[in-house]
């Protein structure tokens, strides 16, 4: 038997319309609910398997063998999917077709097992990837099946022996919450109305991030202009000269748990590590990962927080001739040259001498003021929708 419940909120009365909590960016992943539960509040839902019993919502198939050479020697206009996300999963394009019409697929192996999308058209899978088609359509939605899908697949996904999967048998046991089971047509107005919200979520999203990569290429553009200098129109310094160079404290994630505290913890990333009761930097802002992933990364802190062992400190001898946030962006500016200097045998390390070495322009502290005036804007309309 389906798993039944009723959801707290009363049900909108007839002809009232869908209150559908409005969504937040920040916080999907919200407590015990899911996301998609979440808009479901107020509303009577009867919990179905995807493809189990007598009365299925869906039909569950698998794709078939396609190599390379058969790709090349069927080429023609209908597209192939597979295991990959780039490019829609799209492979290449073929002569014939396997499917015809509205589904969802899903990748069952490797990295990318779980990763649903919906399709629409003639199109074919390969072994890797698994064919839902909704059995009746004035029942469940599509776009409802694949938004609820693309937030719950990956809690299934079994990634034992180091090849994760996520086969036909275990997508069939997946419940789907069907809103007002006993009324097709109250169901499907529902589903419908929490399909726009997401898609229009979804819309939202995708502008934010290409307004973010746009934001950020514009930003490096203007920083890479302002700070290049021709070898005669500034002085020429070693960093060593204009920096004092120091390594934090030892820290780790034990120590964090067992301090928790308010004071961000700044090592071997640029976001923080953690938060401790306590705090061995202030008001020097800036500094550079030592060793790891991260190596040669610029980190800019202000006020009191946590540098860690994996951290530099770079600190300003002179800030009259010297400013903070203009030595910040020219750090960035010579992200390439640090990570030159840096080692990769084994451990990523930077070495304190090599960094010294470097040598850095330094102009006017006017012509850096003016500089920092205008990085300083883009770097914040960056962040503004980080």
């Amino acid at each position: 038997m389906p798993k039944s419940r009723q959801l707290e909120l009363a049900q909108p009365t007839a002809g009232q319309r869908l209150r559908i909590p409005a969504l937040k960016q920040k916080g999907c992943g919200m407590s015990e609910l899911s996301f998609m539960e979440k808009l479901l509040d107020g509303v009577a839902v009867e919990w179905v398997a995807l493809s189990q019993g007598e009365n299925k919502l869906t039909e569950l198939k698998r794709g078939r063998v396609m190599s390379k050479g058969y790709l090349v020697e069927n080429s023609g206009a209908y597209p192939v999917y597979s295991s990959q996300t780039a490019r829609n999963g799209q492979i290449g394009k073929i002569n014939t077709f396997d499917f015809d019409g509205e589904s969802i697929t899903w990748t069952t192996d490797g990295a990318n097992a779980g990763t649903v999308f919906h399709r629409t058209g003639k199109f074919s899978i390969t072994n890797v990837c698994g064919i839902i088609r909704i059995c009746d359509v004035d029942r469940l939605n599509y776009r409802y099946l694949f938004h609820y899908l693309s937030f719950n697949t990956q809690k299934h996904v079994y990634a034992g022996m180091g090849n994760p999967k996520l086969m036909s048998n275990q997508m069939a046991k997946i419940s789907i919450p069907i809103p007002c089971p006993d009324k097709p047509a109250k169901s499907l107005e529902i589903q419908k109305e929490i399909v726009r919200v997401l898609d229009t979520f979804t819309e939202l999203t995708t502008e934010l991030t290409t307004e973010l990569t746009n934001r950020k290429k514009q930003y490096n553009y203007y920083r890479d202009q302002l700070l290049t200098f021709d070898e005669g129109d500034v002085e020429w310094k070693a960093l060593g000269d204009v920096v004092k160079i120091k390594t934090g404290d030892p820290v780790n994630k034990n120590m964090i748990a067992a301090n928790p505290g308010s004071y961000p913890v700044i090592n071997s990333g640029k976001e923080p590590l953690g938060y401790l009761d306590r705090w061995n930097t202030e008001d020097d802002p800036i500094g550079i990962t030592t060793r790891g992933a991260g190596v040669g990364s610029v980190t800019y802190q202000e006020g009191k927080y946590f540098r860690g062992n994996l951290n530099y400190s770079v600190t300003i001898r002179d800030e009259t001739n010297l400013h903070v946030r203009f030595f910040y962006h020219l750090l960035h500016h010579m992200q390439r040259q640090i990570q030159s200097i840096c080692t990769f045998d084994g451990i990523p390390a930077l070495n304190a001498g090599n960094l010294k070495g470097l040598q850095i322009p330094v102009p006017s502290l006017a012509e850096q003021a003016r500089i920092v005036a205008i990085l300083d804007k883009f770097d914040a309309l960056t962040k503004s929708i980080g």
